[in-house]
């Protein structure tokens, strides 16, 4: 259905000309936002946004980059400062006024109608004639494609795509709107590596077309691959800004968090392991090519490296009884453990998933509901009554111990952030003695500070007895938390490693079959 995605190829190519000799599309002059209760998300920022560049703007969880996004396409009002649209000032009440002037969003799940068509969604609500006159919406939709380099069939129906396609559907949809400014926030955070690259092609495309594109994220190679120019923000301040010539990661990172991440990584000294908590004898699911042999020892954290479709979350799965169909045994702390989840918790394996709304949380409820629905039995009085006061005490405990930012123990987890989101994951298991844990990309969509917190979280855990199995798609993150790493490749084991004893290079070529 999709052919290649051309825009692909030309990710490092770069706009011409220094940042401060082209136009400027949008300023953003010493622009702050005060929200009521006293809140200052922003505090002085000011910007220049120019045609036919990307501008990557990066930052911590909290740093003020959604809220300056939401200035920017209308959804906010800022509390002081000004906005000046091609030199004129504006004041945008309402996302329709920045839409009409030329700005156009996506976001990291813009929503797209499953039930319609390709060519229906992106022509939704973009005007009579191109959404009416089949000839000039076909050749419409022909020409945006081609200007980000993508090709997909016109008539599929969007239930049937990729996550990665239904982002680049949104951008085309966006693209309808023939902008001058477009935002692109989050927009890889939730699909795979190679759909990043169509994501990627498709905002280096847009720029060398002469639109000003925004790109966040939080990959911060992504980053350095496509911007011309970066702005950090940490703590609703503008603490940098630099172009594509000074451009590194290094000096990105020290941007959002000092060196504090550099300094977690550096200090990793590896414990001296305790007696075996989880034996895997000839374990083995249906979706595995070839059974493992695995032990854990009491204090020690053993990644999983592979890429995707290694097996590496199915092995896992497997362990936590969530896979009945394997075969194999499973020990914890010498005995076999036999039953799905809730024998595995009760005999004190705990599993902290990948996808933690849908699996490890419950969206709706409040912190302190989610921290402890895992030990209900604790927690309640006699009768198995529940104690709503033990659960909030031990939510603020949590909250306490764990830094998790949030107005208070009563936000619902769907409202914070992915790195805060994590943590009440961990609350949920580490209040009650555990053996083993279970940890399926822990830090996937968390910022460079909440990566820093939930690894020195990881390493407390196993300092306190735990043997920890974790998987990272981010090899630098693994080296940097494990003791020792296992290879992961088609489902089978093929290699295994002293964390001190092997490269980035060297995992990255054992994980893709080539050594």
């Amino acid at each position: 259905m999709r052919a290649a995605v051309v825009g692909a190829a030309n990710t490092s190519v770069r706009t011409s000309g220094s940042p401060s000799s082209a136009p400027i599309a949008l300023e953003i002059d010493e622009v702050t936002k005060t929200y009521p209760g006293g809140t200052r998300a922003l505090k002085g920022v000011s910007l220049q946004l120019r045609p036919g560049q990307v501008h990557g703007l990066v930052g911590a969880n909290g740093a003020g980059k959604s809220t300056l996004i939401k200035i920017i396409a209308g959804a906010e009002r800022p509390s002081s400062g000004e906005l000046r649209w091609q030199g004129t000032t504006v004041d945008w009440r309402r996302p329709a006024d920045a839409q009409a002037a030329g700005v156009a969003v996506v976001h990291q799940q813009s929503p797209v109608s499953p039930a319609l068509s390709v060519l229906e969604n992106v022509y939704l609500g973009a005007g009579a004639g191109a959404l009416w006159n089949p000839n000039r919406r076909q050749a419409d939709f022909a020409e945006l494609c081609a200007s980000i380099g993508f090709s997909i069939d016109p008539h599929a129906v969007v239930a049937s795509l990729s996550i990665g396609d239904r982002q680049m559907v949104s951008i085309l949809r966006a693209l309808a709107r023939r902008p001058q400014l477009m935002l692109l926030d989050e927009p890889t955070a939730s699909i795979t590596p190679a759909e990043r690259a169509g994501v990627l092609g498709a905002a280096r495309q847009l720029a060398l077309t002469g639109v000003a594109v925004v790109f966040v994220s939080h990959f911060l190679n992504e980053v350095t691959e496509i911007c011309d120019v970066v702005s950090v923000l940490r703590d609703g301040k503008l603490v940098d800004s630099f172009g594509a010539e000074e451009l590194t990661e290094e000096r990105m990172v020290t941007g959002i968090i000092g060196n504090r991440l550099r300094a977690v990584e550096s200090t990793h000294v590896a414990q001296q392991p305790g007696d075996p908590v989880l034996e895997l004898r000839r374990l083995r699911s249906t979706s595995m090519a070839a059974p493992v042999d695995l032990t854990v020892r009491s204090g020690e954290i053993v990644g999983l490296a592979g890429l995707l479709g290694s097996g590496r979350t199915e092995l896992l799965k497997a362990v936590f009884g969530a896979d009945r169909r394997t075969e194999g045994e499973v020990l914890v702390e010498g005995k076999p453990l036999s039953g799905g989840p809730a024998a595995a918790v009760k005999r004190g394996v705990a599993f902290v998933p990948e996808d933690r709304l849908a699996q490890g949380l419950i969206g709706d409820w409040e912190i302190w509901r989610n921290v402890s629905m895992a030990d209900l039995g604790s927690l309640s009085r006699r009768f198995l009554r529940l104690d709503p006061a033990a659960e909030r005490a031990r939510a603020a405990q949590a909250c306490a111990e764990l830094g998790v930012v949030a107005a208070s123990i009563d936000t619902p987890v769907r409202d914070l952030s992915g790195g805060n989101a994590q943590k009440v994951v961990f609350a949920k298991w580490i209040y009650k003695t555990h053996a083993v844990l279970l940890l399926d990309e822990p830090t996937a969509g968390v910022d460079v500070g909440g990566k820093a917190d939930l690894i020195m979280l990881i390493r407390a855990l196993a300092a306190r007895g735990m043997g920890i199995v974790v998987v990272l798609s981010e090899f630098e993150e693994l080296l940097s938390v494990a003791d020792r790493v296992v290879v992961l490749n088609r489902g089978a084991v093929t290699a295994g490693y002293r964390s001190d004893e092997v490269s980035v290079a060297e995992l990255t070529a054992a994980a893709g079959g080539l050594s």
